[in-house]
């Protein structure tokens, strides 16, 4: 019986056979748990890939972007966003507010973004509350 044990445990884990003496691959075990529940469905990534790939058709319809490319524009974008975010709620936390508004976002645009850049970026966005507001 010792021998048995020793021989097993020097067997790799994917080689090892069941009690029922059949083998199941690591892709089987994966596919079906073993208390007979359906498996968890992969959590969605969510992205600004849709968002990106539309402004890309706009400005240039002929264009394609390789999904490397949209990987590091997805980053680049989480990134501004993130950085936005986290001023505005500094702004709003200076000035003891507990809600961030749209006058708290376009001061941090303005001290993110340099120059031309932040100026045009605040025209949009006013642009675009304004939109909203009218559709409301």
């Amino acid at each position: 019986m010792r021998v048995f044990l020793l021989s097993l445990a020097a067997l790799p884990a994917n080689s090892r056979t069941s009690a029922a003496g059949a083998k199941k691959t690591a892709s089987q075990k994966a596919a079906r748990p073993a208390d007979g529940k359906k498996g968890r469905k992969k959590a969605r990534k969510e992205t600004f890939g849709v968002y990106i790939y539309r402004v890309l058709k706009q400005v240039h319809p002929e264009t394609g972007i390789s999904s490397k490319a949209m990987s590091i524009m997805n980053s680049f974008v989480n990134d501004v966003f993130e950085r936005i975010a986290a001023e505005a709620a500094r702004l709003a936390q200076y000035s003891k507010r507990s809600t961030i508004s749209s006058r708290e976002i376009q001061t941090a645009v303005r001290l993110i973004l340099p120059g031309e850049l932040a100026k045009r970026a605040v025209s949009e966005g006013t642009k675009a509350v304004a939109k909203y507001t009218a559709s409301v």
